[in-house]
């Protein structure tokens, strides 16, 4: 499946340790700013419906605010209960000043 790049911030605007919600191609996700790496993955924990942009980021590590559950925020991976599955993740670049996130392109037949 093909993918497009969309611009989804402006990188001086989210420092490092921090992360927020966006919307893109229909879903939220979770961008997180990791030492200076941008990272996406769904911002849905696995376990519950919580929306992990309100949870707390420590290092490359986000928690959900529901019940505690772990994620690594650029690899996706599950580090701690209840959740069981892992996050799914989205290639990030950084054009100047602008992240952009690959989401699916839907080409017509």
């Amino acid at each position: 499946m093909a993918q497009d790049f969309v611009e989804v911030a402006i990188a001086s605007d989210l420092p490092a340790g921090r992360m927020k919600c966006i919307a893109i191609g229909g879903r939220r996700l979770l961008l997180a700013n990791v030492d200076g790496r941008f990272c996406a993955t769904d911002d849905t924990c696995t376990h519950e419906d919580a929306s992990l942009s309100t949870g707390v980021l420590k290092g490359g590590l986000v928690r959900c605010p529901l019940h505690g559950s772990r994620f690594n925020v650029c690899t996706g991976e599950v580090l701690e209960e209840p959740a069981e599955l892992n996050l799914r993740t989205y290639r990030v670049r950084v054009e100047g000043d602008r992240v952009l996130v690959a989401v699916a392109r839907h080409d017509a037949a």
